[in-house]
C-alpha cells in the first residue's frame, strides 16, 4: 500500500471509531525540501501518526499544531522556512534548505474526501483535489472546504459558493491536463491547494518464476498495482504471489489483449523460455506501454528481435525505443532480490522522466521545478 493510500484509508477508519485526529499536509514548497506538495501526517489524538511530511525535522512542530488544531477545531497554514543556517534558533539539524508550507486541519472535514480519493485510485482514475488553504475574510467559503474534480469534469463536494466552485473546476481540469499541483488563487481571498492524483502505475510481470516473487513484492510495496501473467495455472497462486493484485492466465502470444495495457503499463518479460518471451515481447510490442523490461542479456534480445524478423514480424523502430533489455539498472546486482531491485529502479526512472545515474552528478536540482502558476505533481516528483 501507497503512503497515501495508507493515510487515507487511517483518516475512515479512525473517523469510524469516532477518534479525533489532525491531518497536516504540505501544500508548498521552494528551495531543497525533503518532501513535496501531497505529503501528508495524519496525527491521531490517541496513536502513532501515520505518514511522513519530512525527514523527521518538522514532526514534532507538526504534531504540537495538530494537538491545537483538534482541541480549537480549527485549521491553520503553518509556514517554516529553512533557508536560515541558524541551528540554534531553529534546533533543527537540516538536510535541505528551503520553505515548507503545512496546512493542519481537524481531519473529520476531510473523511468524505479521503473515501473519494481513495476509491478513484483504486479504480485507476485520475482526479484533482481543491482544498481552501488560506481566506483572508470569513464568507461563504470555509478554511479546509473540499470539491473534488474529475478527469472527465464532474465534480464532488462544494467550496460553499457556486462561483468560486465554478472558478475550482475550472483551473482544476487545467492543472489536470498540465499534470501540475500547486497553491493558487481563487478570487482576490481565497487560496486553494490544487492536488493533482493520478492512479498508481500498472506493472505487469510476465513469468510467475520464483525470481518474479520479490519483483512483485518490492513493486507492491511502492503501491503499484502488480498482475501477474502466466500459462501455467499451477504458478498463479496467491500463497505464491501474496502481493500481487491480479492473475492473468494467458497464453503469451495473447498476453497484452488478456491483460489490457494503456499508457501508465510497465511490462517486465521473466519466464526465461526462450519461445514464451518471443511471443510476450511479439505481443507487447506496438502496444500503449512505454515501458517492456526484457530479462537477459543483451545478445539474447537481439536473437528474440531476429526471431520475430523471421517470422516476418518486423516491428516498428519508434515501438522497440521502449524495449530495455537488458532490464534494470546497472547496479552490478546478483540473485532474485538485487536484479529485482535494478528493475524496480529503473521502472521508477522511466516513470519520472530519470536516466537512473548518480544524483552528486546531476546538474540541477534534485526535484524537478514548477512553472509560473503549479508546482510539481505529487505523482511526478523528481
Amino acid at each position: 500500500m501507497s503512503e497515501l493510500q495508507e493515510v487515507l484509508r487511517a483518516v475512515e477508519e479512525g473517523a469510524a471509531r469516532g477518534e479525533r485526529m489532525a491531518l497536516a499536509t504540505i501544500v508548498g514548497v521552494s528551495g531543497s525540501t525533503y518532501r513535496r506538495e501531497g505529503a501528508r501526517l495524519l496525527v491521531p489524538e490517541h496513536g502513532r501518526p501515520v505518514g511522513t511530511i519530512s525527514g523527521g525535522c518538522l514532526e514534532g512542530d507538526v504534531r504540537a499544531a495538530a494537538a491545537e488544531v483538534m482541541a480549537e477545531g480549527r485549521a491553520r497554514l503553518i509556514h517554516f522556512d529553512l533557508t536560515a543556517d541558524d541551528e540554534v534558533v531553529w534546533g533543527w539539524g537540516l538536510g535541505c534548505n528551503g520553505v515548507i508550507d503545512v496546512f493542519v486541519e481537524p481531519a473529520d472535514g476531510a473523511v468524505h474526501a479521503a473515501g473519494t480519493i481513495r476509491r478513484a485510485v483504486d479504480q485507476q482514475q485520475a482526479l484533482v483535489a481543491v482544498t481552501v488553504v488560506q481566506l483572508s475574510e470569513d464568507g461563504g467559503v470555509r478554511l479546509g472546504a473540499r470539491l473534488i474534480v474529475h478527469a472527465d469534469g464532474t465534480v464532488d463536494g462544494s467550496l460553499g459558493d457556486p462561483s468560486i466552485d465554478r472558478q475550482a473546476r475550472s483551473e482544476g481540469l487545467r492543472a489536470l491536463e498540465d499534470g501540475r499541483s500547486g497553491t493558487l488563487p481563487l478570487g482576490e481571498e481565497i487560496r486553494a491547494f490544487f492536488e493533482v492524483l493520478v492512479p498508481p502505475l500498472r506493472l505487469i510481470v510476465c513469468g510467475a518464476g520464483h525470481d518474479a516473487v520479490p519483483l512483485v513484492r518490492f513493486a507492491s510495496g511502492l503501491g503499484w498495482k502488480v498482475e501477474v501473467v502466466d500459462d501455467r495455472e499451477q504458478f498463479l497462486k496467491p500463497r505464491r504471489f501474496p502481493d500481487a493484485d491480479r492473475f492473468v492466465k494467458a497464453e503469451p502470444g495473447d498476453a497484452a489483449r488478456r491483460a489490457g495495457v494503456d499508457e501508465r503499463t510497465y511490462v517486465v518479460v521473466m519466464s526465461h523460455n526462450f519461445l514464451r518471451d518471443k511471443d510476450y515481447l511479439r505481443s507487447f510490442l506496438g502496444s500503449p506501454a512505454p515501458y517492456i523490461g526484457m530479462l537477459g542479456p543483451a545478445a539474447r534480445l537481439e536473437r528474440l528481435l531476429a526471431e520475430l524478423r523471421r517470422e516476418g514480424y518486423d516491428p516498428d523502430p519508434r515501438d522497440l525505443e521502449v524495449v530495455h533489455g537488458p532490464a534494470g539498472l546497472d547496479l552490478g546486482g546478483d540473485g532474485p532480490e538485487e536484479v529485482a531491485w535494478a528493475i524496480v529502479g529503473e521502472v521508477l526512472a522511466v516513470a519520472k522522466g530519470r536516466r537512473g545515474g548518480f544524483l552528486r552528478d546531476r546538474g540541477g536540482p534534485i526535484h524537478d521545478r514548477a512553472g509560473p502558476a503549479h508546482d510539481p505533481v505529487a505523482a511526478k516528483r523528481g
